[in-house]
């Protein structure tokens, strides 16, 4: 199977978790798609772990069959970020992300052109509420900030979106069924919010329309992550289920 016919096929629901690797070192990460199994197969790698060897392994990754979502939120001068996202589409990643400002995802888009490499624009970070965004001096609400990157990164012609839980459903509505949404800081029932702000369950977010989330400490720091992934899936299954009802 083709990265790009696996791109247009719909993931099953153990495809749509996305394990981040939040090590700082890459046989801490790879101990721990060990113990998950093959049950598991995406993966994030951010900045500290991209900074520290996660891109040799992020290229392992790719050769055993597994995707890989390189989150490293680029943002610079046009050229340094065509120039960069080129690059990137050169390890044979499936994600990227590039912050929603309208010139740096067009840079981005022309580095990703004939490639496989899908461009995920992050709206707002999910540890900014109103009040950062005030701090930063912003004067949209989040909320409003969220909906004009979201419109500005599909009239670019963005394939997808990095976005809060409580922002999907909006989005979904908005932009329709063709962006890809992904959503960080799922949080099982139960778990610590740690320094996200806006969360939501797994069944949560999918069932407002998510269509992959990324989870980290939640299993990473599990005494069963493969129970705790697993846990995760089955709970990404029901929502489906219930979406499609």
């Amino acid at each position: 199977m083709t990265q790009e016919s696996m791109n247009r096929e719909k993931p099953k629901p153990s495809e749509r978790l996305i394990v981040a690797l939040d090590f700082p070192d890459p046989r801490e990460a790879a101990d721990l798609i060990v113990r998950l199994g093959p049950g598991v197969s995406f993966f994030k790698i951010g900045m500290e772990l991209a900074y520290g060897g996660g891109l040799d392994l992020a290229q392992t990754l790719v050769q055993q069959g597994k995707q890989v979502f390189l989150d490293l939120k680029l943002h610079d001068i046009p050229n340094t970020v065509t120039r960069a996202t080129r690059q990137v589409a050169r390890l044979g990643a499936r994600f990227l992300t590039i912050h929603a400002y309208p010139q740096t995802i067009a840079a981005a888009k022309a580095g990703a052109a004939h490639s496989n490499l899908q461009l995920l624009a992050v709206t707002v970070l999910t540890s900014y509420d109103d009040m950062d965004l005030a701090d930063a001096g912003y004067g949209l609400s989040l909320r409003d900030l969220v909906a004009r990157r979201a419109g500005q990164a599909k009239e670019i012609g963005m394939d997808g979106l990095v976005l809060s839980a409580e922002e999907v459903a909006a989005a979904r509505e908005a932009l329709g069924p063709e962006m890809i949404l992904v959503t960080p800081g799922i949080r099982p029932a139960g778990a610590q919010k740690s320094d996200q702000k806006r969360v939501k369950t797994p069944f949560e977010a999918i069932r407002a329309g998510a269509d992959y989330l990324v989870v980290g400490r939640p299993i990473i720091e599990a005494e069963d992550p493969r129970g705790a992934a697993q846990a995760i899936i089955d709970e990404i299954s029901a929502a489906m289920a219930a979406r499609a009802k």
